[in-house]
């Protein structure tokens, strides 16, 4: 009897220098700072805890994932992942703060002390921010998808990624264009393909007076069904828009199921005005303007 009391005593001494051990190493501190008031301490304990917190919220945010993307388009499935690439790691930092803030590790101190730099980060990053946030509005309603043809500041591009801080497009001389996604709201945006392929384009003309209006309406339509890139549905339309100061002012409407190439057939449109108003003596005036010069009196 005396014997298993010493074991159990013996046990017990080393259950407590094992357990002990452990706590002086949980409670080893790895930094402190900060007043008596409000200190700053981490240790080992406390940082281990957010490192599981971090491991397990990782897991779970994978399985959201998965089963989220599940049963999602491509394209969908893309815009999911840039916004939820963003969104992980705001629940990140709330997870751990709220972590941090239920064990009573001082957050209030923390904030407290880099109220500065949070303030001088906060700056630093807004056109940052601004962008994201831009490419979430993008992504909920839709504005603009992958190959639509867009206008934005006078330069025209065709749509090949659209990210979460910038989109990707390729001008008509194969230039990628990075737009920052601020810019959808900050500017004008024409979505030119945003309902449908088919666009309308035209091209304006002038001819002199006296000119034969009907020649005109006749060659110009023609000029555009012998087109092989304007469609012959809607047929094209000749309107005469203005008795200008020095012509008569036509315009040619026509529609194009490929208006990213718009300017191809418009210059080949405009060749072909040029050689046929030749063959039928129609001329295109440019501005002219008398000079009066008065010779003083002497």
């Amino acid at each position: 009897m005396i014997q298993e009391e010493i074991t159990e005593q013996v046990k017990e001494v080393i259950q407590e220098d094992i357990w002990g051990t452990i706590k002086k190493f949980l409670d080893f501190e790895i930094f402190h700072f900060g007043s008596d008031e409000h200190p700053i301490v981490l240790d080992v304990g406390l940082l281990l805890f957010v490192i599981v917190i971090f491991i397990f919220t990782s897991i779970f945010l994978r399985f959201v994932k998965k089963v989220v993307t599940r049963k999602l388009k491509n394209e969908d499935k893309l815009k999911f992942q840039s916004v939820f690439s963003f969104s992980k790691y705001f629940i990140y930092i709330i997870v751990i703060l709220i972590a941090l803030d239920s064990i009573g590790f001082n957050i209030t101190a923390v904030f407290a002390a880099s109220a500065a730099l949070l303030v001088g980060v906060g700056l630093a990053l807004q056109t940052l921010i601004q962008d994201i946030i831009s490419g979430v509005f993008i992504f909920v309603d839709q504005t603009v998808h992958v190959g639509d043809v867009i206008e934005l500041d006078g330069k025209i591009g065709r749509v090949e990624e659209i990210k979460l801080r910038t989109t990707r497009a390729v001008t008509i001389d194969n230039k990628v264009l990075i737009i920052p996604n601020h810019k959808y709201l900050t500017s004008t945006l024409y979505n030119w393909t945003q309902n449908g392929s088919i666009t309308r384009e035209s091209i304006e003309i002038g001819v002199a007076y006296g000119s034969d209006i009907k020649l005109v309406q006749e060659l110009l339509t023609k000029i555009a069904l012998d087109n092989d890139k304007i469609l012959k549905t809607p047929e094209p339309l000749v309107l005469f828009t203005d008795f200008g100061d020095s012509a008569l002012q036509f315009k040619l409407v026509f529609t194009m199921n490929d208006s990213f190439q718009a300017s191809i057939p418009k210059s080949e449109i405009r060749f072909e005005i040029d050689r046929l108003f030749r063959e039928n003596n129609i001329s295109i005036p440019f501005p002219q303007r008398e000079i009066t010069i008065l010779k003083p009196k002497e």
